[in-house]
């Protein structure tokens, strides 16, 4: 006899899906929010190669990802500093003021120890540098979500 577990897409559909003992039925949940459609592509195609990780949701500016983060409530938040209406680090602070259980991770196109100190400084789970993520993403992910630790880079 086969166990099912059931498993929440990111329109919230319930689905029962095979159960292997000891594994998680439900996939990491993250929204992507930045300006280019270009990263946003490129961010979900690396978290796609992992079985374990879902993009629930995407957005293009601040408000949006203020919006798409109440309503997805994702298990992360991979969020750009520089958005075309807003600063990101602002719009960090108040998806975490509604949010606080969510994790965010920044990312910037500008890395430099100072960004990464202000970032930590504000109490965000982590920071990498946008030339560095092909490489960064993942072990980030990882760390934030799975460990529970900081990651900056």
């Amino acid at each position: 006899m086969r166990r099912l577990g059931l498993t929440v897409s990111c329109e919230r559909r319930v689905e029962a899906v095979p159960l292997e003992s000891g594994t998680n039925p439900a996939p990491m949940r993250v929204l992507i929010a930045d300006d280019h459609q270009i990263i946003r592509k490129n961010i979900s195609s690396i978290l796609q190669s992992r079985a374990d990780i879902q993009i629930c949701g995407e957005a293009t500016n601040g408000e949006e990802a203020v919006s798409k983060a109440q309503l997805l409530k994702p298990d992360l938040l991979i969020l750009d500093i520089s958005l075309p209406d807003s600063n990101g680090l602002e719009v960090a602070t108040a998806i975490k003021k509604l949010l606080p259980e969510v994790p965010i991770l920044l990312l910037s196109a500008y890395a430099g120890k100072q960004l990464s100190e202000e970032v930590k400084r504000r109490g965000f789970q982590g920071f990498i540098s946008k030339n560095d993520a092909a490489t960064t993403l993942i072990g980030a992910v990882d760390a934030i979500v799975h460990s529970k630790q900081s990651f900056y880079s």
